[in-house]
């Protein structure tokens, strides 16, 4: 696979973001890598999520490292279904949030070399509280694949 191609999707994973309407988000958020499954692309060796919630707004900021150094992006949604656009890494990506019961649905897609990428992300927080589920759903040219990723409360 093209190294664009993965970059890119990362990219636009770092753009994902969060969860239910009743629940908070806030926090800082780790990534638990012995719970996530990356497939066959790599996992970044750290990650962390700081996120501000404040329905219907959603600020989250992410840093990533990784082989190709580090990254951090901010993105901003709003959980009412409306189309927020963020800067990410090569553009701009669009993308909407809505509630789907107790979880956050986010849509997302970009181009990026002439090729246009989506994503649809599905948030899910524990009953307790301390853990934060985001299974992912990403299509690219050259096909789709799934990403779990688990992320603990610090």
């Amino acid at each position: 696979m093209k190294s664009w191609v993965v970059l890119a999707a990362g990219a636009l994973l770092v753009g994902v973001v969060t969860q239910a309407a009743s629940q908070n988000l806030s926090g800082e958020w780790k990534l638990n890598f012995a719970k996530s499954n990356y497939g066959k692309f790599p996992a970044p060796s750290s990650m962390t999520r700081k996120i501000a919630h404040n329905d219907p707004k959603l600020l989250l900021t992410t840093t990533q490292k990784g082989p190709q150094g580090e990254v951090t992006s901010k993105l901003v949604y709003t959980t009412d279904g409306k189309e927020s656009v963020n800067q990410v890494v090569g553009g701009e990506a669009k993308g909407t949030a809505q509630w789907i019961g107790d979880k956050l649905m986010i849509e997302s897609s970009r181009e990026f070399q002439g090729a246009t990428l989506k994503q649809k992300d599905i948030w899910a927080l524990s009953d307790d509280g301390k853990t934060l589920t985001i299974d992912s759903h990403v299509s690219i040219p050259n096909g789709e694949f799934d990403i779990k990723q688990v992320f603990d409360k610090q």
